[in-house]
């Protein structure tokens, strides 16, 4: 009982704490869902495990909770579709793709990196700058960073490359406030060409996706 009325409390904390965060009423309504859903499983993840493990779990299973429900799904992709597009357009160097409720951001590996380097060029930090300004403002969602290389070298090496820029490019949104739970990196190395051009295969995609209310 005890544990029950710690949890209900704690609830109710979080809501009175972000229930007037947000510049809007559906803006508010967004990120008070995800922050409770997240919170409130922390705090019943600690009440039943009583340990780490169980509060990650609980805050792992409330960010879902707390997650959009199916009929703004849409709307909601639609605005950072929308505001994600707008940023790219200043400087153009990413292209935009919407699969459903899926939007990727794809960018020539030449504007991020130098030929066979990691580490992201000067001038691509403006491009997380513009990235991470919209991932910041609908944080219900995922990121999926897809490192790719040409087939120039040897398989294990573009594996390997294609894995260290997508780190790059994590680290550097994290760097800009993005949270590290949100984003997933893999590296696809030189496996899914998507032309016989190898600076057209040479690219990062950043994938993201809605986290659906369960």
């Amino acid at each position: 009982m005890k544990k029950i009325n710690s949890v209900l409390v704690g609830l109710a904390l979080v809501t009175s704490i972000f229930s007037c965060a947000g510049p809007t009423q559906q803006e508010r309504g967004s990120k008070t869902g995800a922050l409770i859903g997240a919170a409130g499983g922390a705090i019943l993840g600690q009440a039943i495990g009583r340990n780490t493990t169980g509060t990650l779990i609980g805050a792992g299973l409330g960010a879902i909770i707390g997650g959009i429900s199916g009929n703004q799904i849409g709307a909601y992709m639609d605005r950072q579709e929308q505001e994600l597009r707008a940023a790219m357009a200043q400087s153009q160097a990413a292209s935009i793709q919407r699969t459903q409720d899926v939007l990727t951001a794809t960018f020539k590996s030449e504007v991020l990196f130098d030929f066979d380097s990691s580490t992201l060029k000067p001038g691509a930090y403006s491009e997380m700058d513009r990235v991470a300004g919209i991932l910041n403002k609908y944080p219900q969602t995922t990121i999926r960073i897809e490192g790719y290389t040409d087939q120039t070298g040897s398989e294990a090496y573009n594996q390997a490359l294609s894995e260290r820029r997508a780190t790059a490019v994590k680290n550097a949104l994290v760097q800009r406030g993005v949270d590290p739970a949100r984003i997933q990196t893999v590296g696809y190395g030189e496996s899914q060409p998507i032309s016989s051009s190898a600076a057209m295969n040479r690219r990062v995609n950043i994938v993201i996706m809605p986290i659906r209310a369960g």
